[in-house]
């Protein structure tokens, strides 16, 4: 019995330093990610650009996981899961650098340059260490390392808006589009060009404390891992095994669903801000509407709690995956019903449009998706579980172009309104875009319901 004691305190004693280094991986995978939300409308301004082309900073950004996915993968098979760590982190330093010469010249194409390269950095430091989280521990305790994780992920995601807002936005209120474009051309380039640099200070200290932690990643005691030991399928070309994986229908309507899924988390975290400053939520210093990203993400960290706390011991991981769904149904229908006048009042808040609130609890729907896709995407697989870990990596490219779809929905309405001389309380492009949603959460819920479970294309 004293054995089987220690053997047990011996094994958590072995998961707790790597799980406290990958949580703050995860942190830092989320202070990263969920600055873009703020950065869509601050480049607006900066870049002078026009509402859709702004949404081209989630483009660059996503579009890294689904180029650099299978290139991450070979990277990681040459240098190991413990070196990718190090090397992914490397790679958000020198994006994050980058920002220094882009903001010195304020030209959006260097910015985006700058967020792709910080984008593929991050795809090298998930295909590094979400393995971790499955073979450090227990398998049958995985879905609670990987909530954990999504909440060092998402409190991140709720800290970053406020600390960019806090350091470098605080003073937004002073360029309002009104007030730039009252100015001549040769004050307007000040202006903007001393609104840019504000980006700097804060992206270099990132960037060194970044550089920093790479250094103690490589120096951690971070095990070395080997996932080929099941089913050892690495004498076939990353080709051969991609068409072989997709075989598998459980892997090929995941990954459509994941895709949909982050489509639908990225959209609802990096549109809130723009579609809060068109509905004049700016409170009382004028920047409020940056902020918005964080209720989103105070909505996810809810839904991980609620999943550590519910899943598996009152509900299942797919009866999550399905009460996902329906939510998000109800929300987008909601969302693009309600007049934007219905206005709500909440404790220590400024007085908002209760769609704003709505958006914002598309982060509870979001919450519990990856933690319920990725299992079910994967199971069964055997020696194809690496290369299919990459291809979901790579439906994450969701992120990338959907949001260029509502940004160009919702600019293509918002003129035709202008031009049709329609009231500016009327329904906006903006809110009637998040319609575009309404089939991911459709997918999300056949896949809960049905797709998970098919195992081939000819037999359901």
């Amino acid at each position: 019995m004293s054995q089987i004691k220690s053997a047990t305190e011996k094994n958590q004693g072995s998961v707790l330093i790597p799980m406290v280094i990958l949580t703050l991986l995860f942190f830092i995978l989320g202070f990263v990610t969920w600055l873009n939300g703020p950065l869509i409308p601050f480049f607006e301004i900066a870049c002078d650009l026009t509402g859709s082309q702004a949404y081209f900073v989630a483009f660059a950004f996503y579009i890294a996981y689904f180029v650099m996915a299978i290139p991450s993968s070979w990277v990681i098979e040459k240098v190991g899961y413990k070196n990718g760590i190090s090397l992914g982190l490397i790679v958000i330093a020198l994006g994050a650098f980058m920002f220094y010469p882009a903001a010195e010249m304020r030209t959006f194409l260097l910015f985006l340059i700058a967020l792709f390269v910080m984008g593929t950095g991050l795809a090298i430091l998930q295909t590094a260490s979400n393995p971790y989280v499955v073979v450090i521990g227990p398998r049958e305790s995985a879905a609670a390392r990987i909530s954990v994780l999504g909440i060092a992920n998402k409190l991140a995601g709720f800290i970053a808006p406020l600390v960019l807002t806090a350091l470098v936005l605080s003073n937004m209120k002073e360029y309002t589009k009104e007030k730039i474009d009252a100015l001549d051309a040769v004050a307007k380039s000040q202006t903007l060009d001393a609104l840019a640099l504000q980006l700097q200070t804060p992206y270099i200290y990132m960037g060194v404390v970044i550089l920093i932690l790479a250094l103690l990643a490589k120096l951690s005691p971070l095990p070395e891992i080997n996932l080929d030991e099941d089913g050892h399928v690495s004498h076939l070309s990353i080709f051969k095994q991609m068409v072989q994986a997709s075989k598998h229908p459980q892997l090929v309507l995941g990954s459509i669903t994941l895709m949909l899924y982050v489509a639908a988390e990225v959209i609802a975290g990096d549109t809130i801000g723009t579609f809060g400053k068109q509905l004049g939520v700016y409170g009382d210093n004028g920047d409020f509407y940056l902020k918005l990203t964080s209720f989103t993400m105070t909505a996810m960290l809810i839904g991980y709690i609620l999943g550590i706390s519910l899943i598996p011991k009152y509900i299942s991981q797919v009866a999550a995956l399905k009460a996902s769904g329906i939510l998000g149904v109800i929300l987008v229908f909601s969302i693009v019903l309600l007049s934007p006048d219905i206005m709500v009042q909440l404790p220590f808040l400024p007085t908002m449009p209760l769609v704003i609130i709505l958006v914002a609890l598309f982060g509870l729907a979001n919450a519990l998706c990856w933690p319920a896709i990725w299992p079910l995407a994967l199971q069964d697989l055997g020696g194809y579980t690496k290369i299919a870990g990459a291809i979901l990596i790579m439906a994450i490219i969701g992120g990338a172009i959907f949001p260029l779809v509502y940004g160009y929905i919702a600019e293509s309405i918002n003129l035709a309104n202008e031009a049709a001389g329609v009231a500016e309380t009327a329904k906006s492009g903006n809110q009637i875009a998040y319609l575009m949603l309404l089939p991911a959460y459709l997918m999300i819920l056949f896949f809960a319901y049905k797709g998970n479970t098919y195992r081939s294309w000819s037999r359901k």
